[in-house]
C-alpha cells in the first residue's frame, strides 16, 4: 500500500473519530464551558504528544527552531479560530446552519490552494467538492432564514479551518511531524485557555464536581487522547502525502459519521433527504479520487 493510499484510509479514521465524538461533546459541554473544555483537552493532548516525543527522541538531534515553533504557531491559530467562531456562531444560529457553513470549507480549500498554494486543480476534484458541498447543504439546511450574525461567525470558522488545512499542508513537509503537532496544540491549548479566563468560563474549571460527572470526564479522555493527539499528528504526519482539497474533501465526512453516531447512539432519525446528503458526500470523495483521463492514442 503506497503512502497516498495509507494517507487517505488514516485520515477518514480520523474524521470518524471526530463524528464519532460529536454527541459525547455536546453532552460534555452542558457542565462546563467550550473554551475551558477545550483548554483542557489541548493542554491533556500536548502531555501526550511530549511524552511520546520524550520516549522516541532520547537519542535523536533536537529540531525545536525558530521556524518550527512559527509554523506551528500560526497552524495553532487557526485551529484555535475554527473552534471560537464555530462556538460563538453557535449562540446565534441553528446547528443545522452551522454544520453546512462549517463544510464550506471544502469549497474554500481548493480556492485557497490555487490562490495561495498555486496548485492546479484537476476537473475531477472541483466535481468532488461541489457534489460534497451540495450533500453538506442537504444534510444540515434548515429552511429558508436570513443571514444573521451567527452565520457570519460560522463563515469565519469554515475559513479559519480551511486555512488550517492550507497552512497544515505548507508547513508539514518542512518541519518533522510530531514536534510540529506538539507546538499546533499547546499553542490552541494557551488560546483556548486565555479565552476562557476573559470570558469567565474558567469557574467551572475550579468546581471539581464537575470532572466527577462521566459525561466530562470520558469526553475530555476520549477526545484528549484520539480525537486531538492521535488526530492532529495524524494530519500533520499524511498532509506531506496528499493534497489539501483532498484532505478536505475527506473531512466532509464528518457530518456522515457524526449523523451516523447520533442515529445509533440517540436514535436520531435520518431523512431521505440528509440520506441524499450523505450520498453524495460519497460520491464527492469517489470523483475527487479518480484519475483524470489521459488523452487517446492515435490508431496506428
Amino acid at each position: 500500500m503506497n503512502k497516498n493510499t495509507l494517507a487517505d484510509i488514516v485520515l477518514l479514521f480520523v474524521v470518524f473519530v471526530w463524528g464519532a465524538t460529536f454527541v459525547m461533546v455536546q453532552n460534555a459541554i452542558s457542565f462546563l464551558d467550550p473554551f475551558t473544555f477545550n483548554s483542557i483537552r489541548f493542554f491533556a493532548a500536548f502531555i501526550i504528544l511530549l511524552i511520546s516525543y520524550l520516549a522516541l527522541n532520547r537519542k535523536r538531534p533536537a529540531v525545536w527552531t525558530k521556524s518550527l515553533f512559527l509554523s506551528g504557531s500560526k497552524i495553532g491559530i487557526w485551529l484555535f479560530l475554527g473552534y471560537a467562531f464555530q462556538t460563538y456562531g453557535l449562540l446565534y444560529t441553528t446547528p443545522s446552519k452551522a454544520g453546512f457553513l462549517t463544510g464550506l470549507s471544502v469549497i474554500m480549500v481548493p480556492v485557497f490552494s490555487l490562490l495561495l498554494l498555486k496548485q492546479r486543480l484537476s476537473r475531477n476534484t472541483v466535481i468532488g467538492a461541489v457534489s460534497a458541498a451540495a450533500g453538506l447543504y442537504l444534510m444540515t439546511a434548515s429552511g429558508q432564514s436570513s443571514f444573521n450574525a451567527g452565520d457570519f461567525l460560522v463563515f469565519l470558522c469554515a475559513v479559519s479551518f480551511a486555512m488550517q488545512i492550507i497552512a497544515k499542508a505548507k508547513y508539514a513537509r518542512l518541519h518533522p511531524a510530531l514536534p510540529l503537532t506538539m507546538i499546533q496544540v499547546l499553542t490552541t491549548a494557551f488560546l483556548s485557555a486565555l479565552s476562557s479566563l476573559m470570558f469567565k468560563g474558567s469557574s467551572h474549571a475550579l468546581n471539581p464536581a464537575i470532572f466527577l460527572k462521566t459525561d466530562v470526564w470520558t469526553a475530555l479522555m476520549v477526545c484528549a487522547i484520539l480525537a486531538t493527539a492521535f488526530a492532529f499528528f495524524a494530519q500533520t504526519y499524511f498532509q506531506a502525502y496528499t493534497s489539501p482539497t483532498r484532505v478536505a474533501l475527506i473531512f466532509a465526512m464528518e457530518p456522515v459519521f457524526a449523523a451516523a453516531t447520533s442515529f445509533i447512539v440517540t436514535g436520531e432519525k435520518l431523512t431521505v433527504i440528509s440520506l441524499l446528503g450523505c450520498i453524495l458526500i460519497l460520491l464527492g470523495m469517489v470523483a475527487a479520487e479518480l484519475p483524470a483521463k489521459s488523452p487517446a492514442s492515435k490508431a496506428v
